[in-house]
């Protein structure tokens, strides 16, 4: 038996967070995916339309890869795109932020920096056309923040930034506040620039995270990446 974490959509439609599995002996992920339709029949058409992602021990699996009785295992929906230690570069937390404390971290770390781009994102009140009344995010502790330290790591790697950090918000968060953000430090403007549109195009491909959008009309899982 193996406990399966919902999220998101799946878990509204399965009416709970959780799912026990029977397996017999290891599973491959594609069995296991069967599996869960077989016991919840109210997610098992969307575990094929959707293509969600299978995580066990908080990364992601591929299609070859077993399940044990012994792992933790989530299905991740499609994200959207986060509570963290204030000291470090990478927070999700439930209340809003300071931009401007945020700035003054990254240009604390080095005095090298000469540029530093900053990517806000915040609550509009249209999307697609219609009204937003709020917007509310789930994430999936633990993994949301370590993608986010995965992303990071990856910009002072690969775009020779001097410091990055990331704050991404989750629960909910009414129109005009703010919900991410990303302060890209570095010696020169356009190494800041790349590496804050990696960061943030990176950030809604991989971390577990997922918005969900109140409207007069109804609630809607958010699943594309504008």
């Amino acid at each position: 038996m193996v406990t399966v974490h919902l999220f998101a959509i799946l878990r509204e439609k399965a009416g709970s967070n959780q799912v026990e599995v029977s397996l017999d002996g290891p599973t491959s992920v594609p069995d296991l995916l069967t599996k869960i339709g077989e016991a919840v029949p109210a997610i098992s058409e969307m575990l094929t339309s959707m293509e969600p992602r299978v995580a066990i021990n908080q990364e992601f699996a591929h299609a070859d890869d077993i399940v044990n009785e012994s792992d933790e295992v989530a299905i991740i929906p499609p994200v959207s795109g986060g509570a963290g230690n204030p000291d470090e570069m990478v927070i999700v937390q439930e209340g809003d932020f300071s931009v401007d404390e945020a700035i003054a971290k990254v240009m604390a770390s080095s005095t090298a920096i000469g540029g530093v781009n900053v990517f806000l994102g915040t609550a509009r009140d249209i999307s697609k056309g219609h009204e937003v009344d709020f917007l509310e995010f789930e994430h999936y502790p633990g993994m949301a923040e370590a993608k986010l330290k995965e992303i990071r790591e990856r910009s002072l790697k690969d775009y020779d930034i001097l410091e990055t950090l990331i704050i991404h918000r989750y629960g909910r968060i009414s129109i005009g506040e703010n919900i991410v953000l990303i302060v890209c430090g570095a010696q020169h403007r356009a190494q800041a620039f790349e590496a804050s549109r990696f960061c943030i195009d990176e950030l809604k491909q991989i971390t577990p995270i997922w918005k969900k959008e109140v409207t007069p009309s109804g609630d809607f899982w958010i699943e594309e990446h504008p």
